[in-house]
């Protein structure tokens, strides 16, 4: 094992263990070094590290503290790698999203508040609208951007923040940019909108396995269609931790 991991591994233990717990402050470079039978350089290089997973907050004349730990937090490191997948691994990310997507519905089934659901409909009601004349047509891109802040306000209702950080991360690097993509298609917006109302009856009736269902049928669908289009990812933002706001 190199010097380095050996630090990260002995650092990570005292985090698990709860010698360091969220907010703590770490002991001094050559303190901590003694403790842990270290040479300072490679304890130094193992602060830097955990720095950039944000385990570790290096704060200039302060001294170094461990984060919060928050889910939203640690899966930015995540997010990070997931950029870089491209290619053969879209289909692993998509087969990973169905599985995990329906599930934060359905959890969401037993959670979400009624006036969040009222919110989402409000929502799909305002871009029905825009499929009836003479409204402007609705465009792929403000099509995926509406897709996927829906699945982002269900994430959130589900109530567990881990889950849904790794969902707006697997609809991040899932995502082509269509910024340059003229309108959608009427019927793939009819469907997403359909589709988008049924998981709002289910989550309204408290059926979260009719929820489950069909965001399952959803993903499919939307996974078939963004295969077709080129483009470079993009996503959604936005903590998970916090319900979102009436639009």
């Amino acid at each position: 094992m190199a010097v380095t991991d050996e630090a990260i591994g002995k650092i990570k233990e005292m985090i698990v263990t709860g010698a360091l717990g969220p907010g703590d402050r770490l002991p001094k470079e050559s303190e901590l070094a003694t403790e842990l039978g270290l040479s300072r350089n490679s304890l130094r290089e193992a602060v830097r590290a955990l720095a950039l997973i944000r385990v570790l907050d290096v704060r200039q004349g302060d001294g170094t503290y461990v984060t919060s730990l928050d889910p939203q937090i640690m899966v930015e490191a995540m997010r990070f790698v997931l950029d870089f997948q491209r290619g053969d691994t879209d289909g692993e990310l998509w087969t990973v999203r169905r599985i995990l997507e329906p599930t934060a519905t359905a959890l969401a089934g037993t959670r979400i508040a009624v006036a969040e659901l009222d919110a989402l409909e409000s929502r799909l009601d305002a871009l029905e609208l825009r499929l009836e004349p003479p409204a402007p047509e609705l465009s792929a891109e403000e099509l995926v951007a509406a897709d996927l802040e829906f699945h982002h306000r269900i994430a959130t209702a589900s109530g567990n923040s881990a889950l849904c950080a790794l969902l707006d991360g697997l609809a991040e690097a899932t995502t082509p940019d269509l910024s340059r993509q003229g309108p959608g298609p009427a019927d793939a917006v009819g469907r997403t909108l359909h589709e988008h109302r049924q998981i709002v009856s289910a989550l309204r009736a408290g059926d979260t396995e009719a929820a489950r269902a069909w965001a399952t049928v959803h993903l499919v669908g939307v996974e078939a269609a963004l295969r077709q289009v080129p483009g470079s990812r993009s996503g959604v933002s936005g903590g998970c931790g916090a319900g979102v706001g009436t639009p």
